[in-house]
Parts: C-alpha cells; structure tokens; sequence
C-alpha cells in the first residue's frame, strides 16, 4: 500500500475518532447563530451603500444640505443699537467645525435701489418699489442660467428671486388686488428697471430675472455686480450678517447644539429629511451594532462547542500525540471543521443580501437613484468570517499544544 494511502487512513480514522462527540444541535445553534448575525450587518451595509445616492445625488429628493445663519435679535439689542453682523472670527470658527463643509456670506447693498416695470394697458403708467439686494458665492445657488454674468462694459443686472416671493404675490397680493397672477415664464420675460443711487450718484441700469431660488429666500444679484456697484455707489462697507453654510446633515445635533450656545438662528430647506437622514443613519448603527453582537455570541458558542469537544476528546488527544502525530495534525480535523463552516455561513449570507437587495431597491427608485458597490459588503463579511476563524484557530492550536507540552 502506497504512503498516501495510509496517510488518508490515517486521517480518517482520526477524523472518525475525534468526531465521535461532535454535538450536531451546538454545530447547528453556531452555524444559525453566525448566520443570521453576519447576514444582518452586511445587508444593513450594502442598504447603507445603495441609499446614500440618496442623501447625496445633485437629483435626489435630498439634496446638499444647506443652511442660513443669522444672529438672534433681541429686545435688548434693538434698543441699545448692538450689531447682528458677524466678524471674520466667526465665520472662521463656524468654518472649524466637522459638521461644516463649505461656508459663503451674503453681501448686501450699500446703496438705495428702486426697481419699475411699465405696466401695459395703462398708458405707459409704470410701477415701482424701493428694493435691496444680496449676492452669495455662484456655488451655493441653485438656479442655473448662462445670463447669470455681469460685464460693467456693458451693465444689465441678471436676478434671481426667492420663489415664496412669486408665491406671495399671487397667492396674497394679486388676489386681495384683483391683479393677474404671473407664472415663472412670464415673471421672467418682464423687463426690470432699477435705478441705484448713493455716494452722489444716480444711475438706472436694464435687469431681468433669470430664474426662481427655493434655497435663497431672499434677490439675489451676481457677485461680480454686487461688489462694482458698492464700490460706485456704496459710502460705506457692512460686515455680512448671514451666512449661507453647506452641513453635512441640518438635523446634527452638534450643529444645533453650537447655533443654540452662539444665540445664532438657523433657516434650512431640507431640516426635515436631514432628521430623516440622521434617524436612517442610527437605525443603521443599531441594526449593524446587533448583527455584530449576535455574530459574537455566535462566536462564543462555538468556542464552547469546541472546548467542551476538546475536553470531552482529552484522553484519545493525548494518545493521538503519544503515537507521535504532531499538534498540527490532531488539530488540523478541528480547523478544517471551522473553515467549512465559517466559509459556508460566508457564501450562504451574501446570496441572503444579494436576494435581499433585488427586493428593496425597486423601493427605493422612487426616491432617487439608489445603488452602490456589493465590494464593501463582502469586504466586511470576508473580514468577520475571516476573524471568527483565525481566532478559532489560534485557540484550537492553543489548546492542543497546551496538551503536547503536557506530555512531553
């Protein structure tokens, strides 16, 4: 008989003889145990993968998460005249701060504007108001526009208007009016008048709007704009009293609780889905904290499946290594025990996920465009199994060497 052959009568018997108090039920109970924990935090981190194209697309239902900041205004401080502007330092510590991504300031008009439209039917009557106006930094606009330029050779002022303002009008004022109510398109075809003066100066430039802002509630002018016609008609230069900042979620509790310490007050779009963002992000961290937790426990169980099976197995341990088979071969039976295992609950959880994702993501085509890479998933599932089973291992050869050293 050829040397391999007996080798693997040999390992067979061996398995045979060290099989022989292996508890089916405590295998199982492992195997369930590790099953259920491993497949609850990958799916909880490939559903995490897939939804944040959510929270983070330009096109999704949620999109950049913008605020403005101002500071309170109080009783006290309109009396004695104190300022609601902020100071370089500040903007500068609010900037420092994690939850704080990009942060812009509005720049106001330091002059007097008047705006007139002529109104047709009324022989060439015209109506005007007094206006003001403000400009922020081009990237933290929403409204996209190729007329969104100022050239001083050639002036006519492009503005954006916050779209509750249209609404106010013909919802509030045409109605009460009996004026006729203006669409967006329309609104936007109109031919604007505005007449700036200050510093001894007085001039009336052509302007039209360019499209409606659901982010900035305020009129909104070019920067370029804002700072020539400051410079000509301005007599003085104000520090900017609100500030327009990109967070990473509205709904921060770090970022309310440094508004509230500051007396500084917040206006947000998207307040209610960055509660909503933060609420998925916990209940995510939950589900992930208790798949790792059952997948711990399922660990434990079968460190006490086997060292019950070891103690169980001592005598016929010792004579195994008294007939001259070295640590490594009477432990090899267990360690491969534990690799079949650990790679089967491996390969049987990821197609759990993969099923598991065919059936939510048609859910979530209606909120954005979900997907995201299946690499991190199986990287965190290889990466547990992987633990799982060289901590096995090491206790397993532990375990027998303490034995080997005994009898030697």
């Amino acid at each position: 008989m050829s040397k391999d052959a007996n080798k693997n009568i040999s390992e067979k018997l061996k398995w045979k003889l060290l099989r022989k108090h292996i508890s089916p039920s405590q295998l199982l109970g492992f195997i369930s145990a590790s099953l259920l924990g491993l497949t609850i935090v990958i799916i909880a981190v490939q559903f995490f993968q897939d939804s944040r194209p959510i929270f983070t697309s330009e096109d999704s239902f949620i999109k950049k998460d913008y605020i403005t900041v101002t500071r309170t205004v109080s009783l006290a401080g309109s009396i004695l005249g104190s300022t609601n502007e902020f100071t370089q330092k500040d903007i500068d510590d609010i900037k420092s701060q994690p939850w704080c991504r990009k942060i812009g300031t509005f720049t106001t008009n330091c002059y007097s504007v008047h705006a007139s439209i002529s109104v047709g039917g009324l022989g060439g009557a015209r109506m005007g108001t007094m206006l003001f106006f403000e400009s922020v930094p081009t990237e933290f606009i929403d409204v996209k526009n190729s007329d969104w330029k100022f050239d001083p050779a050639h002036p006519e002022i492009p503005v954006i208007m916050s779209r509750d303002y249209l609404s106010l009008y013909n919802f509030g004022f045409a109605k009460s009016s009996g004026l006729p109510q203006i669409s967006e398109s329309l609104a936007s075809k109109v031919p604007l008048d505005f007449t700036l003066s200050g510093n001894g100066k007085e001039e009336t430039i052509k302007g039209h709007l360019v499209g409606f802002s659901s982010r900035l509630n305020t009129i909104i002018v070019p920067q370029e704009f804002m700072e020539w016609s400051n410079s000509k008609f301005g007599s003085i230069k104000r520090l900017p009293s609100r500030l327009i900042v990109e967070v990473n979620s509205p709904g921060d509790p770090k970022m309310r609780q440094y508004m509230s310490d500051h007396g500084y007050q917040v206006a947000s779009e998207n307040a209610e889905q960055g509660d909503a963002q933060q609420f998925l992000n916990l209940m995510i961290t939950l589900v992930i904290v208790a798949g790792i937790i059952i997948s711990a426990l399922a660990f434990i169980v079968l460190m006490l499946s086997i060292f019950l099976l070891l103690q169980k197995n001592t005598k016929k341990l010792q004579d195994l290594l008294l007939l001259g088979y070295s640590p490594g071969q009477v432990s090899r039976p267990y360690i491969l025990m534990v690799m079949v295992i650990n790679t089967a609950v491996l390969v049987v959880s990821i197609i759990i996920m993969l099923l598991v994702r065919l059936y939510y993501l048609p859910q979530l085509q209606g909120l954005g465009e979900p997907g995201g890479s299946i690499v991190p998933a199986i990287v965190v599932a290889v990466a547990i199994m992987a633990l799982m089973g060289c901590s096995s291992i090491f206790i397993i050869k532990r375990k027998i060497g303490s034995l080997w050293i005994q009898q030697s």
